[in-house]
């Protein structure tokens, strides 16, 4: 590139830097990402290559690069499509954008436009870790080439509309390969077996995606590995693709019922098509046409396997955790853990819930009405013996968050050492070197829960600091020490979202001004039922726990493998959620985020008074046990935390779904989940009672034998809890119903 008419660039509004033989710009060169040089520095630049500064003046930059092809014929054959695909769907394409062959076998495109992004991976194709469409952006750089492709050069650049980008990126994105949903190995129909193969994808793979996109869509054009589609009525000459080899549809344009930049499979296209993109009942749908085994049967089995003590209180069906609140390929990925790793249904579901809450953070708040506005953090126990498989059914859930957070924690090590030795520098050796800024710490989970520890994190992960223990038996022992300034007072505020300022002699005072710490952590249920005392049921801690206990047993060995395309898919998925809900967080002035508020639609509102009333005439009932209706004030709360957590959560499985309106739908999702944990409570409740009098009864008996104080107890209930007395006195369940059998005899 001659000198001259780099000069001339300049003269323009290019910012010009030398680069190496190697591409790479020579020198420091964040300077000139916001400060372009002058013409007659430009002048002076010596250098073998020239790049152009992307982003600066609303430069950005398309670059192909055909190297992912491995012949010339494919490359070809390539690059004829992708531009005659840009060039048949925006006018005059010719005439706005500057095209340029790199000598790598590439091509950039060029042009301005008052909405650019920084670098980013725009298309990969399947099998291959190299991009091969990417942006230069905000950010970035090219090599300034010679050779001009197109009717305009450099100099003649044109500043194109935003429409006309957005063409460029959705014809782009076409030739990125996205699998969207987990799917099973295909299989032939005659093997199509009960519990095998959902209904969606025994769908996907019976049926042709134009059987249900036809009436909508005509083929114009017809491609090697796609055919080119075009709506009915539109006034573009195409819409999108639909891929040969997978059976799905890929569309950019938005005037059409279906999600448009995603890969739309039959089922989801019938989903829209038919339920408006509710695939909880196109699942119901297709399954009642026969298509899979879906659910239902693993559900039921889920269900029958569930033994609890007779309870007239306690609706059986509420202590089967309602996985159908989440997404359906959340629910196939939580079956899939099941019955592969024996996982547990329920430590999953709750698992994933936290999971949720950390994610969302301070960034979103639910207002129940004008002055009633909910955090949506939540506290979780997971109870059960130990061997149960607590801990390994929250990791299969939790695993990519704690990634994300190991990575922060790795980063700012990293950082700080950086810090630490620009710090040890004299004031002469600084001069000569770049300045390093102090690092702030990102984590965002933390497993020591000591009040120092996680207020001096929430002040810099100010979104949200999640707790996950192993271990919570410490935690909640700490709460029975009520007194100015405890724990208890801090977790209480905390709960509710009010601000913390700590006061401790021992180090200055910090505070947080909106804190959002959810907790998630596992107990012994014998440690669990200590807890329950009357100062925690008066302060109205316990109430704020969710609780999660359902009645395992230790399995077998399972010999079932996993796929590991689903845990793929679930990692990538889950850090894909907490990304978007990063990306969506803004700062005013002073730094602190900008919170959004979720509403209920006046569906949603009408089933939430209902609720609110219902749950109203049960703590007015006056034959209701106080005991036992205690958690009702904290559901009132709850609730509408829940169903914004999961309408969140939900929305972003939905192309296009962003609203923070509360449907019907979520609200009643959320009213199952409350159910669940109101059942369960009532549970552990009466199972804590019941403990309760063993515990009592045993203690009155002190000093006898075991039989004697077992044969004390059956006087009182012959229906007593055998597993938990067995515990209790240190005897097998055996000698138990031998001794009971001994009791019984006697008895007639």
């Amino acid at each position: 590139m001659e000198i001259h008419y780099l000069k001339k660039l300049a003269e323009i509004g290019f910012s010009i830097i030398p680069c190496k033989e190697t591409k790479q710009p020579d020198g420091a060169w964040k300077k000139y990402q916001s400060e372009a040089r002058t013409p007659e520095q430009v002048e002076q630049l010596q250098s073998p290559k020239f790049g152009i500064v992307t982003g600066y003046n609303n430069i950005e930059v398309i670059d192909v690069d055909l190297k992912v092809f491995s012949t010339l014929k494919e490359q070809k054959e390539f690059w004829d499509e992708y531009l005659g695909f840009l060039t048949d769907n925006i006018d005059d394409f010719e005439k706005k954008f500057v095209i340029k062959k790199t000598l790598n076998k590439g091509f950039h495109i060029l042009y301005r436009c008052s909405e650019i992004s920084g670098n980013t991976k725009i298309a990969k194709l399947k099998g291959h870790t190299e991009a091969l469409i990417e942006s230069r952006g905000i950010g970035g750089m090219v090599i300034a080439y010679q050779d001009t492709l197109s009717k305009i050069n450099y100099h003649e650049i044109q500043e194109i509309t935003p429409e006309d980008r957005n063409i460029v990126w959705s014809c782009s994105k076409t030739y990125n390969y996205v699998n969207d949903i987990p799917l099973e190995p295909k299989k032939e129909a005659k093997e199509y077996q009960e519990n095998e193969i959902t209904c969606w994808d025994d769908y996907n793979q019976k049926t042709d995606i134009f059987d249900v996109i036809g009436s909508d869509f005509s083929i114009v054009a017809n491609h090697s590995k796609k055919y080119v589609i075009k709506r009915h009525g539109s006034s573009s000459p195409t819409s999108g693709y639909v891929y040969k080899e997978d059976n799905r549809m890929y569309l950019f344009s938005t005037g059409t019922i279906y999600p448009h930049e995603k890969q739309v499979t039959p089922f989801i296209a019938y989903a829209w098509k038919n339920h408006n993109g509710d695939f909880s009942e196109t699942a119901k749908d297709l399954y009642n046409k026969g298509f899979g085994s879906r659910l239902k049967s693993k559900i039921k089995q889920l269900k029958e396997s569930i033994e609890i003590q007779e309870e007239k209180k306690i609706n059986k069906e509420d202590l089967v955790f309602p996985i159908d609140i989440f997404p359906i390929d959340i629910q196939t990925y939580l079956l899939e853990c099941n019955s592969k790793l024996d996982s547990s249904i329920e430590y999953m579901g709750v698992s994933l819930l936290w999971l949720i809450s950390v994610c969302i953070g301070n960034s979103i708040a639910m207002e129940v009405k004008k002055g009633w506005i909910e955090n949506l953090s939540v506290w979780i126990s997971v109870v059960g013996k130990a061997g149960l498989g607590k801990t390994p059914s929250i990791s299969n859930i939790v695993f990519p968050l704690t990634k994300i957070n190991a990575k922060e924690i790795k980063n700012y090590i990293k950082e700080s050492e950086k810090y630490d030795y620009y710090e040890s520098l004299s004031k002469k050796e600084k001069e000569e070197h770049s300045e390093v800024k102090k690092p702030i710490k990102t984590q965002f989970i933390a497993n020591d829960i000591t009040l120092e520890a996680l207020v001096d994190l929430h002040q810099e992960s100010d979104n949200a600091v999640g707790v996950f223990k192993d271990e919570l038996a410490g935690w909640l022992k700490d709460m029975n020490k009520y007194r100015e300034g405890s724990d208890l007072e801090f977790w209480l505020s905390t709960w509710s979202g009010k601000s913390v300022n700590l006061n401790r002699l021992t180090r200055k005072g910090s505070f947080v001004e909106k804190p959002f710490i959810p907790v998630l952590g596992g107990i012994q249920p014998s440690i669990f039922n200590s807890f329950y005392t009357d100062e925690n049921k008066d302060n109205g801690f316990m109430d704020r726990m969710l609780l999660c206990y359902p009645d395992l047993k230790i399995d077998k060995y399972n010999d079932s493998e996993i796929s590991e395309d689903i845990l793929k898919w679930y990692k990538e998925t889950i850090i894909s959620f907490y990304d978007t809900i990063k990306s969506i967080i803004k700062r005013d002035d002073e730094g602190e985020i900008i919170q959004l508020t979720s509403t209920f639609s006046p569906e949603a509102k009408t089933e939430w008074k209902r609720m609110f009333n219902e749950m109203t005439d049960i703590q007015n009932d006056d034959e209701e046990n106080q005991y036992l209706k205690s958690m009702y004030p904290k559901q009132k709360s709850y609730i509408p935390r829940f169903s914004c957590l999961i309408h969140v959560f939900n929305d972003f499985f939905i192309e296009g779904g962003n609203s923070l309106i509360i449907s019907k739908e979520s609200i009643l999702k959320a009213e199952k989940l409350s159910k669940y944990f109101i059942a369960t409570a009532k549970k552990i409740k009466i199972n804590s009672v019941d403990v309760s009098k063993l515990k009592n009864t045993i203690t009155a008996n002190k000093g006898k034998d075991e039989k004697t104080k077992l044969f004390e107890i059956w006087k009182l209930n012959e229906k007593f809890n055998r597993s938990e007395t067995a515990e209790l006195l240190g005897v097998s369940r055996m000698s138990i119903g031998r001794w009971v059998k001994e009791f019984e005899t006697s008895k007639k």
